[in-house]
Parts: structure tokens; C-alpha cells; sequence
């Protein structure tokens, strides 16, 4: 391995450049980078392309710090936007704000808010009653132009209750709940995890009720279908007090509602509970400012074209204002409550839809109101920009221990959010008891328990909630592996629990470094002994096994005996250069630093693979 170059400066580089380029950039021989691929796992050629990531990671490792081409000039564009913004007055969004303060707020005096209708979100298992409920308590009849009488679609409405508006949000389930908040917008100050009397609690209940825990949400539970003669309430409360939440009558300080959307019982008993924990504490908005807010719902609709569902969560929203959706924008021409009836104005906690946008916008993107075509036109050229370095910086930097622990140390956070699924429901309490008993400054978040294989859901809610996903004696199908590598989530699987609690206390001590294995990728033995010009000793062999592949780690074995550990820098088949030969063929492999060969010799192929 070469030896680090300490380095001041960064080294631009493309997008993506051939190995053979980046070395020269470097300068470093095309051997001394080779290794360094093959030490962080990467088989690549000379003359192959690797991406930016990539070389920036290999190039550290080397004591180079890389810069992609253009970013300074990009920054400055940005840059001059913002500036330009400022000079107009319009506020920018800033990222990330502190914890418990909502993203509409963060730059508003505390003088200017005022408290606004709570936001409700229905949550729950298919087929508890979720929409059958809110169906009744704003009386109107939705359920029945369902497909199957299941939500298809994200609906906002509202209701009255004492001369106060609740809004509620009737989603498909938890899943796009938390799709709103991994895009950082947080639509729903209450969630009602409606539970059915005669069913009990689902997985999908008790994962909404995590959803709804991890988004810090306040909970309140309804428990449906009391008019069915199986109902059994009492069990449901014991299921809810098992994992923590415990119900008002049982000295908790969670309300519980008995309720049926068929008869009506516990509607209004239901909605003074919401009011009750709305005033515990009071949702703020500041209504004297243009509108902020998120979307809930994009579509085309064939006659009127892009419609888009509104969530305003602060100022008013008013016919004819110019709206910046994420990198879209447009006039609102046409504004409708959720009746279809023609509205003027919308203030904080009112759901509206709009047409005028050019684009359907995605459900989870945050909107606002601005003053002029320019600045709209302008804002929404930034959003694009930042969308695009959120999205390269989220491939970038996985959700792994190692990460979440650097931000620990860094004083950005002062938790771990693990996900824990486990083989049976003997081993899941141990499990999550031995971590829970690990908390110190770094608190250890148990965000999901459960039993079963690890889902894409499971996956999901780490994306969004920076969360690692351990597997104890329980492994992810295949949705979830996809998800996960998409979504750069780690997933940790262990079989012994001493292990598995020795890996995130020492994590947890910032001991644990990374451990890297040598796996074996073919062997090949050598049969014959020749003499290349220009090249030396090559041997001749036949793979026995696997593949072996040019460039890739090298061990040479006589009996028990290591006689080389390099590099195969050549590998032909008969005259021509081969990338890779397998099982079954012969070949010619030349060995980096190595030349003394015999007959009966053993070539293994390794690659180098991070296993913790």
C-alpha cells in the first residue's frame, strides 16, 4: 500500500474517470491505486470508469481529498440565488432545525404564533375501520366509492366539534405516513391508531404504532367495531399496555375510545379526546404571513389537468398566489375545499386542493407562497439544486453504526434508533432488553420490535427515521434487501445475543472499528511453468474452483505454506488477455512480486469484503 500524501488542496476530478486517469490526477502508479481498490473490495480495471464516491474513498485512504469538478461554481450559483432571495425578502429553507420544532416554524418570533385546529392522521390495520370511521364522523359517505372499500388515495378533510376544527388525514397506512417524513415534512400533530374490537392488535397496527412513536407524535387509540358481539376491548387494552402504552382507565396517559363506525358510539367522545390532547400541547402556526405548508396528494385530472392536494400548516394560502413546489411552481387559478366547494382563502390546518402547477408533485414535498414570478422561478431552480445534493449526499453516506456514532460524537445526536426483528417472540424480549440496558450518553431507541423476517416496511422506517436494523436469528426477503440498498440502510444480522450486545457496547464506546475478511473467490493449480518476454515466470493452471479474476488479491500455497500474498497482474487465455477465467479452463497467471513457482502449486483469488 502506498504511503499517505498529506495534502492541502482538493483535487477536482469528473463525475466519473478511468482508474488509469485518476491515478495519473494522483500521482501514483496504476498498481499502488489497483491495490487500494482491491483492499476496499472493488474489481476494476485499469481502463474502467469508477464514480466520484468511489475514488473519494479510495483517494482518502491514499491521504487525498478529492472535490467533484464544478461544486465551487455550483456554490456560488446557489449562493448568488439565496442572496438574491434575501435581497427580495423571501426566507429560504434552511435544513434541518432543533428537534420538536416544526420545519414551518423555524424562523418564525415566537410572538407571531397563534394556536391552530390539530392535524389527525387515521392509522391502523386494513380492514379496522379507519375510513369507515372518519366516514362517520364528518358524515358523508367515502368507504363506499373505494375500490373494495380500502383507501386507495391520500384525503384530507375536516370537522367541527364545539365550535372547533379538527382536520383529518386518511391515509393508505403507515407507509406513506412515513414517506411524509422522510422527506422532512411533518403533516400530523395527533395520530388515532384505530384498533377493531374483535380483531386485536396486527403487525401492521403495532408498526404504526412505532411509525407514529418515531415521528413523536401524540397517540390517542380507537378501539372499533364495539358494536360486534366478539368484541373484547379489555384484551386490547392489555395488548397496548404490553408494549407501553397504557389507557387512561387503567391509570395511563393514553386515551382510549371505545367506538363503531356503524352505530356512532364514542364519534364525539372520540373528538373531545383529540381536542383534550391538542390543548395538552397546542399546535402554533403564525396566520398573518404568507402561506408554507405540504403536499398530501398530486394527480392529473383529465379535465381540469394537475391537481394538488394542500396541507396549509402556517399563514394563508389565497386564489391567485404563486406556489414553489419543491423544484415546480405555478399560480394557484382555482382553490376547492374538500367538498369541491370554491374557496378564497386558506388559513394554518386547512387541506385545499389546487390547480395551476405545471408538474404533479410528490406527497411529503414542502410548498410555499412567494410574491413574484422571478423569485418563484428562482426558488425553485435552488430546491432543485439542493434536491439533487440531498440526493447525492444520501448515496453517499449510508445509515450505518459507524455513521450514527460519529454524529454522536460530533454532538448531532444523542441516540440510536435501532429496528429489531427477531426469529420467535421467546427471544425477542431478551433481545431488546439487553440493548435497552446499554443506554448511557447515547440513549439506545428501540423504535420497532417484532417477530418475522425483515420487511421492506422494517427498511422504510430506518430511511426515515436514521435508524439500523438488527436481525437476530431473522433475515430480510428480498423487497427489504432491494429497499436496502437503495436506501443505503444497514442491516445487522446476529445469532447469539452476548454478541450482538457486545457490538453496539463497544459501539457505543466508539471502540468498534470496521473488520474486513478475505473470501475466497476461486482457486486455480498450477500445472506448468513458462517464460513470457517482457513479462517473466508465468504459470500455467487449471481452475479448480470458482473463478479467478485479473487484479484481484493473490495467495500462493505450497502444502500449508503462504509463499506470496499480492496481486494477479496478469492472466491470459492461451495468447489474449482475460478479465476472468472459471472453473473448468485453463490459463496463464502472472503473480505481482512473484516468480518462484512450482508444479502443484495453489493460486487462491481473494476479495477483500467488510463483514462488520
Amino acid at each position: 500500500m502506498a504511503n499517505k500524501v498529506e495534502t492541502t488542496q482538493a483535487i477536482e476530478i469528473p463525475a466519473e474517470i478511468p482508474v488509469r486517469e485518476l491515478a495519473e490526477r494522483l500521482s501514483l502508479s496504476p498498481v499502488q491505486l489497483l491495490k487500494a481498490l482491491i483492499a476496499n473490495g472493488i474489481m476494476a480495471s485499469i481502463n474502467e470508469s469508477i464514480d466520484f464516491e468511489t475514488a473519494a474513498i479510495v483517494a482518502s485512504d491514499l491521504g487525498f481529498e478529492l472535490a467533484l469538478e464544478g461544486a465551487a461554481d455550483r456554490e456560488a450559483a446557489v449562493a448568488a440565488e439565496v442572496a438574491e432571495f434575501e435581497a427580495e425578502q423571501l426566507v429560504v429553507p434552511s435544513g434541518p432545525v432543533e428537534p420538536g420544532i416544526a420545519w414551518f416554524l423555524a424562523d418564525e418570533d415566537e410572538a407571531s404564533l397563534e394556536v391552530r385546529s390539530p392535524v389527525v392522521t387515521m392509522m391502523g390495520h386494513v380492514d379496522h375501520g379507519k375510513t369507515s370511521l372518519l366516514d362517520s364522523l364528518r358524515n358523508t359517505n367515502v368507504t363506499a366509492t373505494e375500490s373494495g372499500g380500502i383507501t386507495q388515495h391520500i384525503g384530507a378533510y375536516t370537522t367541527m366539534r364545539n365550535d372547533r376544527r379538527i382536520t383529518f388525514i386518511d391515509t393508505p397506512g403507515h407507509e406513506a405516513f412515513t414517506a411524509m417524513r422522510a422527506r422532512g415534512a411533518q403533516a400530523t400533530d395527533i395520530a388515532v391508531i384505530v384498533v377493531a374490537a374483535d380483531d386485536g392488535m396486527m403487525p401492521t397496527t403495532r408498526e404504526a404504532i412505532d411509525h407514529a412513536r418515531a415521528a413523536g407524535v401524540r397517540i390517542v387509540v380507537a378501539v372499533n367495531k364495539m358494536d360486534l358481539p366478539d368484541a373484547n376491548p379489555e384484551r386490547i387494552y392489555e395488548q397496548f399496555a404490553s408494549i407501553g402504552i397504557v389507557p387512561d382507565s387503567w391509570g395511563g396517559d393514553t386515551f382510549f375510545v371505545k367506538t363503531s363506525a356503524s352505530t356512532g358510539e364514542g364519534l364525539e367522545e372520540l373528538l373531545d379526546a383529540i381536542l383534550y390532547v391538542a390543548e395538552e400541547n397546542p399546535p402554533l402556526a403564525n396566520p398573518n404571513r404568507t402561506a408554507r405548508g405540504t403536499v398530501l396528494e398530486g394527480k392529473i385530472d383529465p379535465s381540469r389537468g394537475v391537481i394538488a392536494t394542500l396541507l396549509v400548516q402556517s399563514g394563508v394560502l389565497k386564489r391567485g398566489d404563486i406556489v414553489v413546489v419543491g423544484s415546480d411552481h405555478g399560480r394557484a387559478r382555482a382553490m376547492f375545499d374538500y367538498t369541491g366547494a370554491p374557496l378564497v382563502t386558506a388559513g394554518p390546518s386547512t387541506p385545499v386542493e389546487i390547480m395551476g402547477l405545471n408538474e404533479v408533485p410528490t406527497a411529503g414535498t414542502k410548498f410555499e407562497v412567494v410574491e413574484k414570478p422571478k423569485a418563484a422561478k428562482s426558488l425553485a431552480a435552488v430546491n432543485a439544486t439542493m434536491l439533487q445534493d440531498s440526493q447525492k449526499s444520501a448515496r453517499a453516506v449510508p445509515v450505518t453504526l459507524e455513521e450514527l456514532f460519529a454524529r454522536a460524537a460530533a454532538g448531532e445526536s444523542k441516540a440510536l434508533n435501532l429496528i429489531v426483528k427477531s426469529d420467535m417472540q421467546g427471544t425477542l424480549q431478551p433481545v431488546v432488553e439487553s440493548l435497552e440496558t446499554l443506554s448511557g450518553e447515547v440513549r439506545v431507541e428501540i423504535l420497532h420490535a417484532d417477530t418475522g423476517d425483515i420487511t421492506e416496511s422494517d427498511i422504510n422506517l430506518a430511511a426515515a427515521s436514521d435508524a439500523v436494523v438488527i436481525g437476530f436469528r431473522s433475515s430480510p426477503d428480498s423487497p427489504a434487501r432491494r429497499a436496502a440498498t437503495a436506501q443505503q440502510v444497514e442491516i445487522r444480522e446476529y445469532d447469539v445475543i452476548y454478541k450482538l450486545s457486545e457490538d453496539v457496547e463497544l459501539m457505543l464506546e466508539g471502540m468498534l472499528d470496521p473488520v474486513f475478511e478475505d473470501r475466497t473467490l476461486g482457486r486455480a493449480e498450477v500445472r506448468a511453468l513458462f517464460t513470457v518476454p517482457k513479462t517473466g515466470k508465468i504459470a500455467g493452471c487449471s481452475v479448480v474452483e470458482g473463478v479467478i479474476r485479473r487484479n484481484a488479491k493473490a495467495r500462493v500455497l505450497r502444502g500449508d505454506e503462504v509463499m506470496a500474498d499480492s496481486v494477479i497482474t496478469s492472466l491470459k487465455r492461451f495468447k489474449d488477455d482475460a478479465r476472468e477465467v472459471r472453473e473448468g479452463f485453463e490459463c496463464g497467471i502472472g503473480i505481482e512480486g512473484f516468480k518462484l513457482f512450482k508444479e502443484g502449486d495453489v493460486i487462491e483469488c481473494l476479495v477483500r469484503e467488510r463483514v462488520r
